[in-house]
C-alpha cells in the first residue's frame, strides 16, 4: 500500500490509499474554495447524561446530486470534484460539512472506489483489503489526537438510511467522548467481570458459537452471528477470534481474512429478500475501545451489520418505544434471520 497526503484548496487534508507502489498523486485542487466555516458545538443532556453534536451549517451540504455532479468521484473532464486525481483506489478526505470540529472532534469521509455505480460489496478481496488498511491507518492517525476519545469508522449505505450521496462511500468520526453505547457495553463488561470473574465479550462469543443456531458463518479468524437480543430485523456481529481492542491490534491472520468474510457477509445481506429486490439498505459500524478509559484491555473490536427493511417493500421504523424509551421491538426471530442468513450463501 501507498499513501499520499496533500490538502484540498480550503486547506482540508486529503489521503490516498493505493494498491501500487508507484502511482504518483501530484493533481492539484483547482477549486475556488473559501476557507470552511463550521458551527459545532457539543451539549451535554443533564437528564440522560448524554451529548448531542449542534451543526447548523451541514444544512447546506450536498443533497441527493445527479451522478455527474457527484463531489466523490473522480476529477474528469473538467469538472472539479473533492477529489483532484483522475481516479483513485481509496481516497479519504476531510468533510466539508462535518458533525464534529476542531476542539469537538473529527470527521472524514472514505471513498471505497472511484466507481460511482459499484457498492462495496463489488470490490475484490485485494480493494477490501485497501479499505481495511486505511480503516486502521485513520484510526492510528485520529487516536493520536487530543480532541480524540473514540474512533468510528461506519459506512451508510442506502436511501432508506438517509444517504445523500449515492457514490460508493463511508465516515469516520473521531468523538471527543465515550459514546453512550460504548459507555453501556463497558459498565456490563465490568459488571459482568466482578459477578463471573471472565469477559463479557468473550462469553458473548462462546455461547453463541456453543449454540450455534445464530451463528451465519464461521471461519480460522473470524466469527459472524446474529445476536440473541438483535435489535433490527437482519443483524449481524462480526467478531475475530482473537480478542482485540481496536483496528490497530488484529493480527496479520484475521487481515488476510477479513474482505473474504466481510464481503460474504454484504453479498448476502443483498439476496435476503429474494432475486430483483433493491439492494438492501444497511448501517455497517465498527465498534473499537474508547482511548485512556478503565476496561479499554477488556473492549473486543467487532463490526455491526444490520438492515432497515424487515421485509420486501417494508421497513423498520424507530416509532413510539424504540425513539420515545429506547425500547426495541423486533419483528423477525433472531434464529429466523440467522437462517434465512446461512441459505442465501454465496455460491
Amino acid at each position: 500500500m501507498k499513501k499520499t497526503v496533500t490538502t484540498l484548496a480550503d486547506g482540508r487534508e486529503l489521503i490516498y490509499y493505493d494498491l501500487a507502489d508507484d502511482t504518483v498523486r501530484d493533481a492539484v485542487d483547482q477549486r475556488p474554495l473559501d476557507a470552511v466555516s463550521t458551527s459545532s458545538e457539543v451539549r451535554r443532556d443533564p437528564l440522560l447524561g448524554d451529548a448531542v453534536a449542534i451543526a447548523s451549517h451541514r444544512q447546506a451540504r450536498t443533497y441527493h446530486p445527479p451522478a455527474d455532479a457527484c463531489p466523490l468521484c473522480p476529477t474528469r473532464d473538467g469538472r472539479h470534484s473533492e477529489i483532484p486525481d483522475d481516479h483513485y483506489d481509496v481516497a479519504v478526505f476531510e468533510n466539508r460539512f462535518p458533525s464534529l470540529a476542531g476542539d469537538s472532534g473529527r470527521c472524514e469521509v472514505v471513498c471505497f472506489t472511484s466507481d460511482h455505480d459499484a457498492s462495496f460489496a463489488d470490490l475484490t478481496e485485494e480493494q477490501a483489503a485497501l479499505v481495511l488498511a486505511a480503516w486502521t491507518d485513520r484510526t492510528a492517525a485520529l487516536a493520536a489526537l487530543d480532541q480524540v476519545t473514540q474512533v468510528f469508522c461506519f459506512e451508510n449505505r442506502g436511501a432508506e438510511i438517509g444517504v445523500t450521496l449515492g457514490h460508493p462511500h463511508g465516515q469516520i468520526y473521531g468523538y471527543p467522548f465515550v459514546t453512550p453505547r460504548t459507555e453501556l457495553m463497558l459498565r456490563n463488561a465490568a459488571r459482568h467481570h466482578r459477578e463471573t470473574g471472565s469477559n463479557l465479550f468473550d462469553d458473548v462469543v462462546a455461547r453463541e458459537e456453543k449454540d450455534a443456531t445464530r451463528v451465519v458463518l464461521a471461519t480460522d479468524h473470524w466469527i459472524a452471528f446474529v445476536p440473541y437480543a438483535a435489535h433490527w430485523p437482519y443483524e449481524v456481529h462480526l467478531y475475530p477470534r482473537r480478542r482485540v481492542p481496536d483496528l490497530r491490534d488484529l493480527d496479520e491472520g484475521a487481515r488476510t481474512e477479513f474482505p473474504q468474510v466481510y464481503l460474504e457477509l454484504l453479498r448476502r445481506f443483498d439476496r435476503i429478500f429474494g432475486p430483483g429486490e433493491p439492494p438492501t439498505p444497511y448501517i455497517s459500524a465498527w465498534h473499537q475501545a474508547p482511548l485512556g478509559v478503565d476496561g479499554r484491555d477488556d473492549f473486543a473490536l467487532h463490526l455491526e451489520l444490520f438492515t432497515i427493511r424487515r421485509t420486501s417493500g417494508k421497513l423498520k421504523f424507530l416509532a413510539g418505544s424504540e425513539s420515545g424509551m429506547n425500547v426495541f421491538i423486533n419483528d423477525v426471530p433472531p434464529e429466523a434471520a440467522a437462517e434465512r442468513l446461512r441459505e442465501v450463501a454465496t455460491q
